[in-house]
């Protein structure tokens, strides 16, 4: 079992945990309504798209550049929230479960470097007005801090981690476990893919397969992300049975049935996408789902 840190580390890390979750999220919805350019190619300050004159506060009048704003400002909010863990574990080191290879330091450290590059970066996707490779970039810098800061959590004893115990399929377990998280975040990498190559979101007509094709050759795009995503729900559905008949610990039992359900939900909401015309609610929601299945597979 995992030594639990102190309370106020513990709490520190699945603070930052929850803000870079809703900054992912966040990021696509600014994404999703066009405002990824809301600044212009301002950055870090904010140019009015009208005047072209730079602000650090701009004039909240536009939707677009409010959106893209706020992304910028929950950035600044999740270095904060990292960057305060850090120092925290820190000078809090010499206490059980902060130092040492299952630490939170660690973590907490890995979390830092991540957060930074991502403010740097998104700088750099500005810069190019947001091509895809730029954005796709972006979001696995983003998601691999979701998962470093999740494991800071866990090894402070939060998520279940207090409750974790090693055992002699464990092996296994984390083998299944692995697979689970490399598809999650390649399904993750190629929705992002996906969302901004113009003409992919809508290239697949019908579902589940795709009866027909309106994309000029993005439809390929639209499949594997699709094959992707039918390979986690089956892969899921057969580590919940397979976990539940070796008797893994509870709460690893209890993380891959919300997987399960998680994948179901995902899928539910991609069908809702095709014969929705795409609505921005259900686009954003797939997302914060399909995010949510990348932290739970890593968890």
């Amino acid at each position: 079992a995992l030594s639990r840190a102190p309370a106020v580390v513990r709490g520190a890390a699945v603070g930052a945990l929850v803000v870079a979750f809703v900054h992912i999220v966040f990021g696509a919805i600014v994404r999703i309504t066009g405002s990824g350019l809301g600044c212009l190619t301002s950055w870090p300050k904010c140019a009015d798209p009208r005047t072209g004159v730079e602000y650090w506060f701009p004039p909240m009048d536009q939707p677009q550049l409010v959106i893209e704003w706020a992304h910028r400002g929950l950035a600044a909010v999740l270095v904060a929230a990292v960057l305060g863990l850090f120092v925290l574990a820190w000078t809090r080191r010499a206490e059980p479960g902060i130092a040492g290879r299952g630490g939170v330091l660690r973590m907490a450290g890995a979390a830092v470097g991540l957060v930074v590059f991502a403010a740097a970066f998104g700088a750099v996707t500005v810069v190019v007005s947001n091509t895809p490779w730029a954005t796709a970039t972006h979001k696995i810098v983003a998601a691999l801090t979701l998962a470093t800061l999740s494991a800071a959590a866990i090894r402070a004893g939060a998520l279940g981690g207090a409750r974790a115990r090693v055992q002699a399929s464990g092996v296994k377990a984390f083998r299944g476990a692995r697979v689970a998280a490399g598809l999650a975040l390649a399904a993750v990498l190629m929705g992002a893919f996906t969302a901004k190559t113009p003409g992919a979101v809508g290239a697949c007509l019908g579902f589940p397969l795709c009866t027909s094709s309106t994309g000029e050759g993005t439809a390929h795009l639209q499949l594997t992300h699709r094959a992707l995503a039918y390979l986690l729900a089956l892969h899921l559905v057969g580590l919940a049975v397979a976990f539940a008949k070796r008797r893994e610990a509870p709460v690893v039992v209890t993380v891959a049935r919300f997987g399960v359900a998680l994948v179901v939900v995902q899928i539910a909401l991609g069908a809702a996408m095709v014969t929705g015309h795409y609505d921005i609610p259900v686009r954003s929601l797939h997302q914060a789902t399909g995010i949510s299945l990348w932290l739970t597979t890593f968890v």
